[in-house]
């Protein structure tokens, strides 16, 4: 039996990266799993196949989480479709870098709508859900770039460094409905994402790490399965994932 047997998890963004091993850990320790996707069906679908090949239950979910309509409304419809939800994970995130002197209103509104808007629209919407079953977990997946400089990531920095503000207040506000909120902080991790940065700047990077090395998503993914089957008593948190890079 897995630590999660019966639970239901929404994670958002999980096609790929961090939020498709945060859908595929959760499953493999018995979630049921709707995995959110904003453009690319086919990853989301891949996603569901490898969740159906270990004997799991998955759903698939289209929203544009920085929209408040579609993102709320994707709550619902999973709350409906599995009878309860349990899990929130608000993993979506995108990057759209730029020095500030040449950073564009769209630029900047785009990045605060999904990764911190979107955070909001999502809980706003699970929050009477989870009140009415006096149980619920909810994890923001911010980023070691919300805690230090990032040159050429304001905005993403802005929305994440957002993310753990907003988990503290949340946490202190639904703690008496039975519902936890906490945050996770990945520093560098091995995605697609990272991946377009150049091979000299990762290897700088690299250097700075202590442990000597990128995290693997699973090593996220695993960090929020302790928080949903373990962290009854963790709230208002936020947990640093970064193999030493920022000890804060």
């Amino acid at each position: 039996m897995g630590r999660v047997e019966g639970k239901t998890a929404l994670i958002t963004g999980a096609s790929r990266g961090i939020g498709k091993a945060i859908a595929l850990e959760l499953a493999r320790e018995g979630a049921r799993v709707a995995i959110n996707y904003s453009s690319n069906e086919a990853k989301a679908t891949e996603v569901a196949d490898e969740i159906a090949a270990m004997g799991g239950e998955s759903m698939i979910v289209q929203a544009n989480i920085g929209d408040a309509k579609e993102a709320r409304a994707m709550v619902e419809k999973v709350a409906d479709h599995f009878g309860h939800l349990d899990v929130l994970v608000n993993n979506a995130g995108i990057t759209r870098d730029s020095l500030l002197p040449r950073m564009t209103d769209e630029q900047w509104v785009e990045v605060i709508s999904t990764n911190l808007n979107g955070c909001f629209f999502c809980t706003s919407a699970a929050i009477p859900i989870m009140t009415s079953q006096s149980f619920g977990r909810i994890i923001n997946v911010s980023s070691m770039n919300g805690q230090i400089p990032a040159v050429g990531q304001a905005n993403y920095s802005a929305s994440k460094g957002g993310i753990i503000a907003f988990t503290r207040t949340a946490a202190a506000e639904l703690v008496r409905s039975g519902i936890t909120v906490n945050s996770i902080s990945p520093g560098y991790t091995d995605t697609d994402m990272f991946a377009a940065v150049p091979d000299a700047i990762q290897a700088h990077i690299k250097s700075k790490i202590p442990l000597g090395r990128y995290a693997h998503p699973e090593e996220i993914a695993k960090t929020v399965t302790f928080l949903v089957a373990d962290g009854d008593y963790i709230t208002g948190e936020q947990i640093n994932v970064n193999g030493g890079a920022h000890m804060a």
